[in-house]
């Protein structure tokens, strides 16, 4: 019997809401703070630094869905546009950056949901999550909705409480302090590790109802959303605690709720910490499936991977060795190291989507000229955001990468495929 495919059950709001449940709480909860460590007072140019290449890359990857609309996201659109190469370096370097997201979501979720003891939760998030998403992309999306209306919530009270508190002090964005430009590079990749979910939705062209029409749409609304929740987050957070308060915090919008006469409103935070990282967790695992999907139906992954299940159609499978994966992942892993590795291979991921953009013709690419330079900024920001990265985050990232193409050559000999 053939292998059952995929099924358009998405809609343009449950794209959007997929889109923010993959951005919503991964940079506020886990990434602001090493973030102001690294840029200081630049903390929001760093965030206008960040938000312009993924405008950039939102577009270049908006474009090339309509084209595709595939599940696989930038393997797709690399190996259709630029070759085989350069499709697999992008989907590899999805996998294994956002295999590191995942990683960091679980453990950023059991740091608030059980200070204490943050691996078991973290096991256990992994765990029921991939239960979830073995169930089918429509139980995701619902989930998610709920996930994404629990941290807006818990956003709120972190403004109400920063602002409302009486601790608010404008002194805390006058000065100078951080690394200067690359610190705020620093910050701005770290940053982009927050905004990178926009993907999620291009991953999604097999389930999405008129894909050439709902993801050019879905993808920059999300982030248009994301980016100013963002900012106002940014400035309350800046104004409560200042950037050391915020790099010295395990927790940094847990101490800007506690910062001032407000701060009963902190385990609320908490609690919308630990949902909003289960939301992001969720998404990007659903996402991580499909790319996995597509790159095993080529071959380029192992075929069992490929399979979609015959009633929940999902790739089971991938969703299945990824859990386990992830779980391995938490057991050994660091939160800021994990966010490094994966801004690194996802900087590296959207270059090649630029890439792959700037190839399209006139007669694929509406307002051709426009897309060329926006392409051209997305592919050179990528860049540069990649190497303002800590040495040993690149040196890891590029042999990672590495070993991948060089294993896929490997296989590709020993099968007889040149």
């Amino acid at each position: 019997m053939a292998d059952p495919g995929l099924v358009r059950r998405l809609g343009f709001g449950d794209a959007v809401v997929l889109g923010l449940g993959s951005m919503l709480g991964a940079g506020v909860f886990a990434a602001l703070g090493p973030a102001a460590a690294a840029a200081g007072t630049g903390l929001l140019i760093a965030l206008a630094v960040a938000a312009v290449v993924a405008y950039c890359n939102a577009t270049a990857s908006a474009r090339l869905a309509a084209v595709y609309p595939e599940s696989g996201g930038t393997y797709v659109y690399g190996r259709r546009r630029l070759g085989p190469v350069w499709g697999f370096t992008a989907g590899w370097g999805f996998v294994v950056g956002k295999t590191a997201s995942c990683a960091a979501m679980a453990l950023t979720f059991g740091a608030y949901a059980w200070p204490a003891h943050p691996v078991p939760p973290a096991v256990a998030a992994v765990v029921v999550l991939t239960a979830v998403n073995y169930l089918g992309v429509t139980k995701t999306a619902g989930l998610t909705r709920l996930l994404v209306a629990a941290t807006l919530l818990a956003l709120a009270a972190v403004v109400a409480a920063g602002l409302g508190g009486g601790a608010a002090d404008p002194a805390n964005l006058t000065g100078w302090t951080g690394g200067g430009v690359l610190g705020i590079g620093q910050a701005a990749a770290l940053l982009f590790f927050s905004f990178a979910g926009y993907a999620r939705i291009a991953t999604l062209g097999e389930e999405v109802r008129d894909p050439a029409t709902t993801i050019p749409r879905a993808i920059p609304v999300a982030l248009g959303i994301v980016l100013v929740i963002y900012a106002v987050i940014a400035v309350t957070a800046l104004l409560a605690v200042g950037p050391g308060g915020l790099a010295a915090a395990a927790a940094p919008l847990a101490a800007v709720a506690g910062s001032g006469t407000l701060a009963f409103l902190a385990p609320v935070v908490r609690v919308g910490g630990a949902l909003a990282s289960a939301g992001v967790l969720l998404s990007l695992m659903a996402g991580i499936g499909r790319t996995t999907l597509a790159m095993a139906r080529d071959h380029e992954l192992p075929a069992v991977l490929g399979a979609v299940h015959p009633r929940f159609r999902v790739p089971h499978r991938a969703e299945l060795v990824l859990g386990v994966v992830v779980v391995v992942v938490v057991l050994v892993a660091d939160v800021q190291a994990a966010i490094g590795f994966s801004s690194f291979a996802v900087l590296v991921y959207y270059a090649i989507a630029n890439a792959a953009a700037f190839t399209l013709p006139g007669h694929q690419s509406p307002h051709r000229a426009r897309l060329r330079v926006v392409t051209v900024i997305g592919l050179l920001g990528c860049l540069a955001l990649a190497f303002t990265l800590p040495p040993t985050t690149i040196a890891i990232g590029v042999v990672v990468l590495a070993v991948g193409v060089a294993g896929r050559a490997v296989l590709r000999t020993v099968r007889g495929r040149g």
